[in-house]
């Protein structure tokens, strides 16, 4: 592993980790959009991630050999794709609300703000974490640096 991989691979952490705060943000600012761009309620969205360059198992068997013959390939996470939630959306009754139907119900967005702000917190110390991993690999180079004077 080179001198600056690591500091590489936390900085995809960070990049993955303030895309999903952004997903989440947009969440939560959608939680009462009844009508969206298609005219029905917003749809939560997800972010799914993977580790970076990989591609199947033709890719892990040809990293695996070149891990044996020259060390660890340089690792990383990568977001694969932004998906919409399958969760049906909530049934609200509020027969006052020109959306409603003819029971009175209100089809609202599939978004809880509890799941969304408990997955803003992680989100958060995931990126704090990453900045961690950073500074500490950071703080090591400039000691080895310092060493080689």
């Amino acid at each position: 592993m080179g001198l600056f991989e690591a500091i590489g691979i936390a900085g995809s952490g960070l990049t993955a980790e303030r895309i999903r705060m952004d997903v989440t943000a947009e969440n939560l600012a959608n939680a009462d959009t009844t009508k969206a761009a298609n005219g029905q309620p917003y749809q939560r969205q997800e972010v799914e991630l993977e580790q970076a360059g990989v591609g199947g198992f033709a890719s892990a068997l040809s990293g695996a050999v070149q891990q044996a013959e020259s060390g660890p390939p340089p690792g990383g996470v990568q977001v694969s794709g932004i998906v919409s939630d399958a969760t049906p959306d909530q049934q609200v009754y509020d027969p006052g609300n020109p959306e409603a139907d003819a029971q009175g119900y209100v089809k609202m967005p599939n978004v809880s703000t509890v799941t969304e702000m408990t997955d803003l917190i992680a989100e958060s110390q995931s990126y704090q974490s990453d900045v961690t991993a950073m500074q500490t690999a950071k703080s090591m180079f400039t000691s080895t640096l310092g060493v080689l004077k």
